[in-house]
């Protein structure tokens, strides 16, 4: 039975392999292919769409609505920018710690400017807002929130004409949350004020998702969302690791301290893999590097001084 864990870059993992036990198990995995980095593209290895893509709106719609239809959905989500000497930058996106009452607050004086579009705007969750767009829009390429994180926004937003209309939509959106009385209040009460959106996710429900997992645990609503398209059953990620009979995929993503990563999920693991409980482990880290680990690695005595990890 495979059991995959998705992980962050290798770098936010500094120390783990000097934990005993850890290194020398992973320097005897095998390194699979170099894939593409960033969290959306590792989310899009474990998920595939037909026709190809990630339209993230309209597959979160649905799981949150079940309205997504046939039409053209774009997340719009609440966002916090801060302007330097040089450059405006992305520092937060989506989870704001907003309140329903307080985003339906913010939304009020937002609906018009997307409603003369002709493109309701609407927020089922404070951490998902949604535009709904006409079956056949044309909507430019939008950044990945994750990748956008830090970044000068306007190097991400869409150029040339295609992408005008978005920018004076945004510029728009951004006065109207600067002066909005809430975000005077957050600031005075030390949280970031919502003095922006942030467009990404474009697209329609996809005809079909597909996964080589039967079961996903994980924390992300997104992640969960496509897994339930692809039939697979979903539940929130458990405190550490216990056997599971079913090929899964389990996200750990937001790990950041190595020793309880070792402690409550690698080292249990390992034991599984000798025990025959599992017969392959997948590590999928989201800088792009792959190992495989199998029970047979572990006559692989030679291998000692290195980690394919580093």
């Amino acid at each position: 039975m495979k059991h995959r864990l998705l992980l962050p870059a290798r770098a936010r993992l500094a120390g783990l392999t000097a934990i005993a036990g850890v290194a020398e198990w992973l320097c005897r995995a095998d390194s699979l292919p170099v894939a593409a980095a960033g969290y959306q593209a590792q989310l899009q290895r474990q998920m595939q769409t037909l026709p190809r893509g990630w339209p993230l709106a309209a597959v979160t719609r649905q799981a949150d609505m079940g309205d997504a239809g046939d039409g053209h959905w774009l997340r719009a989500d609440p966002a916090h920018v801060r302007a330097d000497l040089s450059a405006v930058r992305l520092l937060a996106c989506g989870d704001m710690g907003l309140t329903p009452d307080e985003t339906e607050s913010l939304l009020r004086p937002l609906k018009p400017l997307f409603g003369d579009l002709g493109w309701p705007l609407s927020a089922p969750s404070p951490e998902r807002w949604y535009v709904s767009l006409p079956r056949d829009a044309q909507v430019p390429a939008f950044t990945d929130p994750d990748s956008a994180l830090g970044a000068e926004i306007h190097d991400l937003l869409p150029a040339g004409n295609d992408g005008r209309r978005w920018r004076a939509l945004l510029n728009e959106a951004q006065i109207v949350l600067h002066n909005h009385p809430l975000n005077g209040a957050r600031a005075r009460s030390g949280r970031p004020p919502i003095n922006s959106l942030w467009f990404h996710g474009g697209g329609r429900l996809p005809e079909q998702v597909v996964c080589d997992v039967q079961a996903v645990l994980s924390d992300d609503f997104s992640l969960c969302a496509f897994a339930g398209r692809a039939g697979a059953d979903t539940a929130a990620l458990p405190e550490r690791y216990g056997a599971n009979a079913q090929a899964v995929l389990i996200d750990l993503r937001a790990a950041r301290d190595p020793a309880q990563l070792a402690n409550d999920w690698l080292l249990p693991l390992r034991g599984a893999l000798r025990a025959g409980q599992v017969t392959r482990v997948e590590l999928d880290f989201a800088d792009g590097h792959r190992l495989l680990l199998t029970a047979a690695q572990r006559w692989r005595f030679w291998r000692r001084s290195k980690s394919a990890m580093l």
